[in-house]
């Protein structure tokens, strides 16, 4: 079965949206993370994904994860004299990470990732009946 090119969209496709997914609760779980210096802050990761074509069938595409790239969004600067990483003007950096829209964009992820389960699960059975249909 693992020569199926179905089976190979669905996996790239299901690996894609898993990279996603670490990059938003990486992103997520630093959210409320600060730093004394602007250069020290978290950067938002976000994966970035190219279609590539399925050999033995060049009307289908897979996905890839080319590479995971750094926000160049601006750190947010708030002023907390009291915080123990506050620096000489008593203000500590945020990452710019929005944590509604990253919630919004695992939800799109977690919803592609299970689609993709299905695409797979269906294709198996399909491929399985295909199998019994020759005893």
């Amino acid at each position: 079965m693992s020569n199926l090119p179905i089976f190979d969209v669905a996996g790239s496709a299901m690996n894609a949206q898993s990279v996603r997914l670490s990059t938003i609760a990486s992103n997520l779980a630093n959210a409320d993370s600060v730093a004394g210096n602007p250069d020290e802050v978290y950067r938002a990761k976000q994966p970035v994904f190219r279609a590539e074509g399925v050999p033995g069938d060049a009307s289908l595409a897979g996905v890839n994860v080319v590479e995971v790239r750094e926000s160049t969004d601006a750190p947010l600067k708030r002023y907390e004299p009291g915080h123990p990483l506050a620096d000489a003007q008593g203000y500590v950096y945020a990452p710019a990470v929005d944590p509604v829209a990253q919630m919004v964009d695992l939800i799109s992820a977690s919803r592609s990732y299970q689609a993709n389960v299905e695409v797979f699960n269906n294709a198996k059975e399909l491929a399985l009946s295909t199998l019994q249909m020759g005893r």
